[in-house]
């Protein structure tokens, strides 16, 4: 699996208790959604340097199988997904998603 944005190449994911637990306590997010995001095409990905300390923190604006847009934060970590956060984009994270689908229909 290749991410736009994102070196090397992705083998799976790596999931703690805490974080499939946070996610969905904290946003109604299922952890398999969270990876549905990674599989569906267009995922957009960034680099938050804001965020990032030894380890580089992305930031993915994508869908799930069910249409749903999602805002995730993973790291990469012996070429797995370690997804940190997801939630539901807001109205500008959303806005900025249809702005980059029409930036590759061009």
């Amino acid at each position: 699996m290749r991410i736009s944005g994102v070196p090397g190449d992705i083998v799976g994911f790596a999931w703690d208790a805490g974080n499939r637990d946070k996610n969905k306590a904290g946003h109604s997010v299922e952890w398999w959604e969270c990876e549905e995001v990674f599989f569906n095409y267009p995922l957009f990905s960034t680099i938050d340097v804001k965020h990032s300390g030894p380890e580089d923190r992305c930031l993915g604006l994508g869908r799930t199988n069910r249409n749903r847009f999602l805002m995730v934060v993973f790291t990469i970590r012996n070429c797995r997904i370690r997804v940190i956060s997801a939630r539901d984009m807001n109205r500008k994270e959303r806005s900025r998603y249809y702005e980059e689908i029409a930036k590759i229909q061009e």
